[in-house]
């Protein structure tokens, strides 16, 4: 399959999965009072896919793969909010394995496809 837009990378669609999860825990009552925390978990999150679709527009590989180091981080910021979030109470150990495992797959997914752009040799996608 020829990827056309930012929505055909897999590891976009996954950020998109782990920033709904996180929009939903941050609904929940107890920690939607706790507005920082909030903000601080919910921000990385959203930043994880706008970075990947920011640089899906690049005009070199290069320049994506910079561009994609940026959310690979941000999947580690999510995953240690999420300790902030159990030890806090906010949710529970069934909760946090949920979404602690989609921040990993996606940071994996991101890591594996610069692997991927880094092996082509290639300055630029056609």
């Amino acid at each position: 399959m020829k990827i056309q837009r930012f929505e055909d990378l897999k590891c976009w669609q996954e950020a998109r999965k782990l920033r709904k999860m996180v929009s939903e825990i941050t609904k929940k009552p107890l920690i939607r009072r706790d507005y920082v925390f909030c903000d601080q978990i919910k921000r990385p999150a959203l930043s994880i896919m706008s970075n990947i679709a920011e640089g899906f527009e690049a005009s070199t590989d290069k320049e994506f793969i910079n561009f994609l180091n940026y959310p690979r981080r941000s999947c580690g910021e999510v995953r240690s909010h999420l300790y902030a979030a159990i030890d806090d109470g906010y949710t529970d150990e069934s909760e946090f394995e949920k979404i602690y495992n989609q921040a990993s797959t996606t940071g994996k997914l991101i890591s594996g496809f610069i692997s991927y752009l880094r092996q082509s040799n290639k300055t630029k996608r056609q």
